[in-house]
């Protein structure tokens, strides 16, 4: 039963490490989304505001138009960029939810290998106990049948 047990928690911990790694990898991905996320809107803001100072300087309809063109396409590609937001998010909720479930279950294997290692040991020392007892009433009985021979 012990090897048993012992299979099992070896197994729970693969199984807790494995979800560690992968919560770490949600967590990087959803990290990296929002420095992407960052840099898109950087650049629109610069792009706008390369807009606004070419427009100063003079545009013909057909620049101002491949240049707003150019920034409907940022918007677009923000916009899904936001849409995916959720999708990480989620991805990192899932992973740490299976990760504390993980964890949970290798708890419960280590609680049950301490209480039997614990059971055990109680017992060890039960039987020492009783070991003692009978050789002390041994003792004292010879003690006592040599005690009366005098």
């Amino acid at each position: 039963m012990e090897n048993t047990l012992e299979f099992l928690l070896g197994q729970a911990q693969e199984c807790e490490k494995d979800a560690v790694l992968s919560l770490s990898k949600a967590r990087n991905e959803l990290e990296d989304y929002y420095v992407q996320l960052s840099q898109i809107e950087q650049y629109r803001l610069d792009y706008c505001a390369q807009l606004v100072q070419r427009g100063m300087d003079g545009l013909t309809a057909s620049q101002y138009s491949h240049l707003n063109r150019f920034l409907t396409q940022l918007d677009e590609t923000l916009k899904k960029q936001k849409e995916a937001e959720e999708h990480f998010k989620n991805q990192v909720d899932n992973c740490e939810s299976h990760w504390l479930e993980m964890r949970k279950q290798r708890r419960s294997y280590q609680w049950l290998i301490e209480k039997r290692q614990k059971e055990k040991s109680q017992q060890i020392e039960r039987q020492e106990q009783k070991q003692l007892d009978e050789f002390s009433t041994i003792m004292y009985a010879r003690r006592t049948i040599q005690a009366s021979k005098r």
